[in-house]
C-alpha cells in the first residue's frame, strides 16, 4: 500500500470534466486512500450486467441499496462490477513446483490488484489457507493438488499415483479442497510420442463416483480429444482447457451443464509448447498445432451450444498473474464482450456461489473510468478495487 497523506475520512474532492466520471478518493504511490475503520462509502455508476444507473453505499464491508446518513462518495458516474473470477489460477506454484509463502502473497496481490477477487484455484501443491485469514487478499476456491500419474505431467506440481490408487487420492485431496478435486486428463505418453489419456476410464468413473459421494466437484487438464471424451463421459463436472472437444462432447456438456474454463491465455503458448517437444516428440507438436490453430473454433462451438464457459488464466507455473482482462479479451473473440465479462465477473460468481451486487452482499467491487462493454481494454486498469468494503488497490483518475 502507499503512503496516505490526507486526513483519515477526508479524501481529497477531485473534479471532473462534464460527462465524465469523478472519483473522490485521492492516491499517493499508485494505492487509494483506504477509507479508516466503519467509514460509511458511497458510490454511483452504471452498474453491470443490468446497464442501470444506481447508487449503492458500503456500511461494515456490506453493499447497501438504501441511502445511509453520512456516506463519504468515492465514485460518481462510473461503472461498477462485481468482484472479477479467475476460475482457472494456482497460488503458490511456480515454474518448478511449490513457492514460499512471500512469492504466494505477492501472487494473490497481483491477481487481486487486477481486479481478481475471487479464485477457483485449479491445483496448487502449498497449503494456502493462511490466506483466508487475510481480508486484504482474494478469496480462493481450492481443489487440492493435482492429481497425476508418475513422470506424465509437470515435476513437483502433482500428488503422483498409479490408477489403482485413483480412488483413494481423490478422497484425500477432497478433504485439502473446497470442493473441488482436479486431475490431470491428459499429458505425453512417451511411448507413444504424444498426448495420451492418464486414466482408464472405468478408473475415472470410480475416482468421480467417489469424489460425488463426498459432495466434492471434479474438473481435468485435458488439451487432446480421447482423454475429454472419456471424462464427460466418465461424469466429470468440468473440464480446463478442452481444446481437444468435439461436436458430441461439446453437446454431452452443454446437456449435463459440465464447465469449460479454456484458460485462452494459456492456449496462446501452445506453439512454444510444441517447439519446446519437436525433437523428441514431433507427432505431439505437430497435434499442439492443430489444437492451437482451431481454438477459437472449438471454444466458440461449446459457447453456441450452451457449455457454461467461464475465464480463467491459468496463473501460477509457467503463466503470469493478474492477465485477467487478457483472458476477457480472448474469450471477447469467441463470445462477444457482454459474455466475456458474465464469465469473468458475475456469471463465474454465481457458478462458484458468490453473490453479485445486492443488500447486504459482502462490497467487493471493480470500479472503472469507462465502460468496459465498449472497449475491454479498460479491464486492464480498474480505477478502484474494493475487497471486503476496503480499497485494496487502483489508482483513481478525474476525468
Amino acid at each position: 500500500m502507499g503512503h496516505h497523506h490526507a486526513p483519515p475520512g477526508l479524501p481529497d474532492t477531485l473534479g471532473a470534466e462534464p460527462g465524465r466520471p469523478e472519483f473522490f478518493a485521492h492516491t499517493h504511490g499508485g494505492a487509494p486512500q483506504r477509507p479508516p475503520e466503519r467509514t460509511r462509502l458511497h458510490l454511483n455508476g452504471v452498474l453491470l450486467p443490468d446497464g442501470a444507473s444506481v447508487d449503492l453505499w458500503v456500511v461494515d464491508g456490506l453493499i447497501r441499496t438504501e441511502p445511509v446518513a453520512d456516506a463519504v462518495t468515492v465514485c460518481r458516474g462510473a461503472w461498477l462490477l462485481p468482484g472479477l473470477v479467475d476460475a482457472h489460477c494456482h497460488v503458490g506454484l511456480g515454474a518448478d513446483g511449490a513457492v514460499p509463502a512471500e512469492v504466494a502473497e505477492t501472487q494473490a496481490r497481483t491477481d487481486r490488484d487486477a481486479g481478481t477477487l475471487l479464485i477457483r484455484d485449479a491445483g496448487s501443491p502449498v497449503d494456502t489457507r493462511w490466506i483466508d485469514e487475510r481480508g486484504d487478499l482474494p478469496r480462493i476456491i481450492r481443489a487440492g493438488r493435482h492429481i497425476a500419474r508418475p513422470k506424465r505431467y509437470l515435476r513437483n506440481y502433482a500428488e503422483e499415483v498409479e490408477p489403482d490408487e485413483l480412488v483413494a487420492e481423490v478422497a484425500r485431496q477432497a478433504v485439502r479442497g473446497d470442493g473441488w478435486v482436479k486431475l490431470v486428463g491428459d499429458w505425453i505418453d512417451r511411448e507413444h510420442g504424444d498426448l495420451a489419456p492418464l486414466w482408464p476410464q472405468d478408473v475415472a468413473a470410480a475416482a468421480i463416483a467417489k469424489a460425488h459421494e463426498l459432495g466434492v466437484r471434479v474438473t481435468a487438464h485435458c488439451f487432446g480429444e480421447e482423454s475429454v471424451q472419456q471424462l464427460v463421459a466418465a461424469g466429470i463436472d468440468g473440464i480446463e482447457h478442452g481444446t481437444g472437444l468435439d461436436a458430441a462432447t461439446i453437446a454431452a456438456m452443454a446437456a449435463r451443464q459440465v464447465a469449460l474454463v479454456p484458460t485462452m491465455v494459456n492456449l496462446e503458448n501452445f506453439p512454444s509448447f510444441a517447439a519446446a517437444g519437436e525433437a523428441k516428440f514431433p507427432a505431439y507438436a505437430a497435434h499442439m498445432r492443430s489444437l492451437h490453430a482451431r481454438r477459437f473454433e472449438t471454444i466458440g462451438a461449446a459457447v453456441d451450444a450452451g457449455v457454461p464457459v467461464f475465464a480463467g488464466t491459468d496463473a501460477g507455473g509457467q503463466v503470469g498473474h493478474g492477465l485477467i482482462a487478457a483472458e476477457v479479451g480472448l474469450l471477447a473473440k469467441v463470445g462477444g464482450i457482454d459474455f466475456a465479462l458474465g464469465a469473468a465477473s458475475w456469471r463465474a460468481r454465481e457458478w462458484l456461489g458468490a453473490s453479485r451486487l445486492v443488500d447486504g452482499a459482502s462490497a467487493d467491487l471493480v470500479v472503472f473510468d469507462a465502460d468496459p462493454r465498449r472497449d475491454p481494454g479498460v479491464l486492464a486498469s480498474p480505477s478502484l478495487v474494493m475487497l471486503r468494503g476496503a480499497a485494496v488497490a487502483g489508482t483513481l483518475v478525474h476525468g
